[in-house]
């Protein structure tokens, strides 16, 4: 018998119901957080660069130590080598991260046309079944957004990224707030 089973939630509802405030505060200051990016795009694309590049180093760093534990392997010096060079790129983004924020909107760009093409030949081509329409018209929204993105490469790579920023800040923030009000009004 599961913990489910016997009535066991890992966290009672109760318990999550009594932080329901919790999610009110932190939803309300990531809506704030994400106004604040969105009223300073150039600065919000800075701080994902940063965020980016310092995740990088780090994942780079972990990646070289992780090497020197499987040197008997005969693909030590390719994990070696690719450690450094994911280092290498982040500490890049540190120092020239124009040319980074610049770099990550054109994959931003490609990957999200690419979707967005992928997922309208998926719609299209499960039209029998319900609800089809909206993985196509999902995919058309995608591609149109990547395609705008490239047209706007490079001269849009100073505030996409903070523009991304600021929504995610903003949708995460509401979807919080409402999640603590419903906790509220739970019975």
């Amino acid at each position: 018998m599961t913990q489910i089973d016997k009535g066991q939630d890992v966290l009672p509802f109760a318990a999550l119901r009594a932080g329901w405030g919790w999610f009110v505060a932190l939803g309300v200051a990531f809506i704030i957080l994400g106004l604040i990016a969105s009223s300073h795009l150039l600065l919000a694309t800075m701080v994902t660069v940063y965020y980016l590049g310092a995740l990088m180093v780090l994942a780079g760093v972990l990646q070289v130590a992780q090497s020197f534990q499987l040197k008997q392997w005969g693909g030590f010096l390719l994990w070696l080598a690719s450690g450094i060079l994911y280092a290498a790129a982040g500490v890049m983004a540190f120092l020239n991260p124009a040319l980074a924020s610049s770099a990550l909107t054109l994959l931003l760009a490609l990957f999200t046309a690419a979707s967005g093409i992928a997922r309208t030949w998926l719609g299209a081509g499960a039209m029998s079944e319900p609800g089809w329409g909206w993985v196509v018209a999902s995919g058309v929204l995608s591609t149109i957004v990547g395609l705008i993105l490239l047209l706007g490469w490079p001269v849009n790579s100073s505030w996409v990224l903070g523009l991304v920023l600021a929504v995610d800040l903003v949708f995460q923030g509401c979807a919080m707030l409402a999640a603590g009000l419903r906790l509220r009004s739970a019975s």
